[in-house]
């Protein structure tokens, strides 16, 4: 007999006040904001040439705190974006700052489309890291105005800088290996668990996102070597294309954007922006290197949040971590260990679109926030009177008493209760909070030959019917690994026609009719999505190719080595 465990999550939840969130953390205090974003522009740029500067084009999505400095990111989305990384100073706080261009004009060139490949410079740069060693990591893209035709201007490739003299200290070129057609790379994060004081931070390993090719791209700068894991977990799911921020309504499919990384448990936690989910990956299946063909990658399905999102956070005191769904203009907590929850922050006018997540060493036990009010750009029809972009800071979020975070242990210390088991891993079960807001989901981790609808749990059914539910509920099922769920393979080559089946399918994406007379099967007219299986599902053109996860060929160590000085 097979036994299915599972447990339930709550990834969003607050006390409700006549329909308003109540935030039960510290305040949030703001560092910079902007109506739009102003450059120390030089003297002779051509500032009349909106291709040039174009204050309702440039939208921040990315910031990286230092002692002194803020580092703000402005990708090329559109044309009119003079400089993609630039410094505000950091401890004069509630001002409009004027942004630096870092580390000088002559790295953005590409804002008058005058640049050389082979030059040090930055074309679009999406978000940034600073590492233990005091150097800046630049994830340039290498795309122009991605939400206009999409130029890929220079291959993506990473500028690390020393903070201390602002020199460029190692450029990371990627290999056309590990790049598709549309590839645009957003987001990072950058593990040093086996770094060597020694070594300078140059064997860690960067865990990158592919948003347009979903995919994460592993890099290894220690051996110099790169390759690429993609899993249908990372694209983008249709039923959540659409996003609500305060009934400005628009659409895009993005994949894998959102990305953190818990050192103590060796946990990379993603997600898509076209999701209402959170995933998880372990570090050393991330590490291992490519896929062998017919492998899968190990995906967790962490949870399921109240809405979309980009940013995320971890607290290193505990492995809480940080997200803001769009529609609830919120900051919450949630600690996936003891499942204790909690909305830090809410605000209907500051937390608008937030784009990063920032939890600095520089800063401890702080968050950065940086709300953008993206889709008032993306739809064009941004205010310039009102404050669009903000830099924010939550003192002391992190400082909170709450269950300790051991490494490779996430019981309580001397709990003698029962846990629920999930595969190889103890959840610290724990009563969950009321009232309920948002949506719930129950997820597995062992497969189950019986049909999902035959699986039981009073615990699950109490809880749902003894919680009232503000929102509609979808219930959820247990996960059945042997049925592909419509979400977790779509855009892998499915086509979107409707076909005729002759029989019930386990998952369809919408049912048209279904008729029965006495033992005849009528035919029903669905459209199904991610059916491995189904007519519909486009095969490879050479089934022996594995083109998720592509290797990796090394090359000369000595081009991306840390310069000497």
């Amino acid at each position: 007999m097979t036994v299915v465990h599972i447990y339930l999550l709550v990834l969003f939840w607050a006390p409700v006040i006549y329909g308003e969130i109540q935030a039960s953390g510290p305040p949030l205090e703001d560092i910079k904001q902007w109506n739009v974003l102003t450059y120390n522009l030089p003297w002779d740029a051509p500032t009349n040439n909106k291709d040039f500067y174009n204050p309702v084009s440039v939208v921040a999505t990315g910031i990286a705190v230092d002692y002194e400095r803020i580092f703000i990111a402005t990708p090329r989305l559109f044309s009119g974006v003079p400089a993609t990384v630039s410094t505000v100073p950091r401890k004069i706080a509630g001002d409009s700052s004027v942004l630096q261009a870092y580390p000088d004009w002559s790295f953005h060139t590409a804002g008058q489309r005058a640049y050389n490949c082979s030059e040090l410079g930055l074309v679009s740069v999406y978000r940034m890291r600073i590492d233990s060693c005091n150097r800046l990591w630049a994830l340039d893209a290498g795309v122009s105005r991605s939400l206009e035709d999409f130029e890929v201007t220079c291959p993506p490739k990473i500028l690390v800088f020393d903070l201390n003299t602002d020199q460029v200290v190692r450029r990371i070129d990627f290999p056309p290996e590990v790049i598709r057609g549309e590839t645009l790379f957003t987001n990072m994060v950058i593990d040093e668990t086996t770094s060597q004081p020694s070594n300078n931070c140059d064997d860690v390993f960067v865990y990158i996102t592919d948003t347009v090719e979903p995919a994460i791209v592993v890099y290894d700068s220690g051996r110099d070597l790169t390759w690429r894991l993609s899993h249908p977990a990372m694209f983008p799911d249709p039923n959540f294309a659409q996003s609500n921020i305060l009934g400005h309504r628009f659409t895009l499919m993005d994949g894998i954007v959102g990305i953190t990384f818990d050192a103590t448990l060796g946990v990379v936690y993603f997600q898509p922006l076209a999701t209402d989910r959170l995933f998880s990956v372990k570090t050393s299946a991330l590490r291992a290197g490519p896929l062998p063909f017919g492998a899968e990658l190990q995906i967790r399905l962490v949870g399921k949040k109240s809405s979309q999102g980009i940013g995320l956070a971890l607290s290193p005191r505990d492995g809480s971590i940080f997200f803001s769904p769009f529609s609830e203009t919120a900051i919450a907590e949630w600690n996936p260990n003891t499942n204790k929850q909690k909305v830090v922050s809410y605000d209907k006018e500051r937390l608008q679109f937030v784009a990063d997540l920032s939890a600095p060493a520089q800063d401890p036990g702080a968050i950065y926030v940086l709300s953008s009010r993206f889709h008032r750009f993306f739809l064009r029809n941004v205010n310039t009177n009102d404050i669009n972009t903000r830099i924010l800071r939550i003192g002391g979020a992190m400082n909170s008493p709450q269950q300790q975070h051991l490494p490779g242990n996430i019981l309580a210390p001397g709990y003698t209760g029962q846990a629920y088991t999930i595969g190889n891993t103890n959840l610290f079960p724990t009563s969950p909070p009321s009232p309920l807001l948002y949506k719930t989901e129950i997820t597995h981790a062992p497969f189950s030959p019986r049909p999902i609808t035959d699986i039981k749990s009073t615990f699950v059914d109490n809880f749902f019917n003894s919680i009232r539910q503000p929102y509609q509920y979808e219930p959820v099922g247990v996960i059945n690994k042997a049925i592909k769920n419509p979400f977790t393979a779509l855009n892998t080559g499915e086509t979107p026609e409707i076909y005729l089946k002759t029989h019930q399918p386990t998952y369809t994406a919408f049912q048209k009719t279904s008729q029965s007379f006495g033992s005849l099967q009528q035919p029903i007219l669905s459209q199904t999505y991610g059916l491995l299986d189904n007519q519909n599902f486009l095969t490879k053109v050479n089934p022996s190719f594995s083109d998720f996860n592509s290797i990796r060929r090394a090359k000369s160590i000595a081009f991306n080595s840390t310069a000497l000085h």
